[in-house]
């Protein structure tokens, strides 16, 4: 099994010796200012280190399964102490209907401007892990219905028919730059290969943290660019941010 380091070491500062019969090796962190839960990436130390790192912004899963979405969502919420949500679940309870059934009746669009009303109100909360509904008629799908979506963190969990890793990262390049799903306006996203088993709820979710963290140690400043623009009332303005009393409507407003 391979172990990777938490983050990156300075390869200049690395100090390897002998001590009799033992191989020593000091290794200096490359960002000093990042607190490390532990010297190797694992799950007890991602889900310290990343909940750390998010300041309280909550996280949002998207992509074309519903359940894959529930499932990771709940391992992610344990591990990072966080609430856990599934918008499938408010939808139905409150419309007394079945996603599938909803589309039936009265079409896609509504289940996509029912989840995106939801994803309003939980817009503002802190700490949540939220499961979206998965495929064409969530409002992930679709890009025009992302405003509240960008107040979290999201996780686009896209399956994947990639033979190897390089495949699957060139897969997910070509994704995020082709913009030809509303899934592509995600933060990150995380391949699945293989046919989907409950039981990788835990694996993904460990994929998930670490590519959050990459994330957030890339710019470190995105957790508090998301409150604010949660404070300012996820006007639709991410990630290019304008002043007080800017009108989304029209696109102007205060100086």
């Amino acid at each position: 099994m391979e172990i990777s380091l938490y983050d990156k070491i300075k390869p200049a500062e690395t100090i390897w010796l002998l001590d009799d019969d033992q191989l020593v090796v000091n290794l200096k962190k490359q960002d000093p200012e990042v607190k490390w839960p532990d010297i190797t990436e694992t799950w007890e130390s991602l889900s310290v280190g990343v909940a750390q790192l998010l300041k309280g912004v909550s996280v949002y899963l998207v992509g074309e399964s519903s359940e894959i979405n529930y499932k990771v969502s709940r391992e992610l919420a344990v591990g990072l102490g966080y609430a856990p949500l599934d918008t499938k679940e408010l939808l139905e309870t409150f419309t007394k209907q079945t996603v599938d059934s909803l589309v039936i009746t009265e079409g896609s669009n509504a289940v996509s401007e029912a989840e995106s009303a939801i994803l309003e109100s939980v817009s503002s909360h802190i700490r949540s892990v939220v499961a979206t509904i998965g495929g064409q008629h969530g409002a992930a799908a679709r890009g025009d219905r992302w405003r509240h979506l960008y107040s979290g963190f999201t996780v686009w969990l896209s399956q994947s028919e990639a033979k190897d890793e390089a495949a699957a990262k060139e897969e997910a390049r070509i994704n995020m730059q082709s913009r030809s799903q509303g899934f592509a306006n995600a933060d990150v996203v995380v391949k699945l290969g293989g046919c989907w088993d409950p039981d990788y709820s835990k694996s993904v979710a460990q994929a998930t943290l670490s590519a959050l963290k990459q994330l957030i140690l890339s710019d470190k400043k995105l957790p508090g660019k998301k409150g604010l623009y949660i404070r300012l009332g996820c006007r639709g303005d991410w990630p290019n941010i304008k002043p007080p009393g800017w009108d989304p409507s029209t696109g102007t407003g205060a100086a």
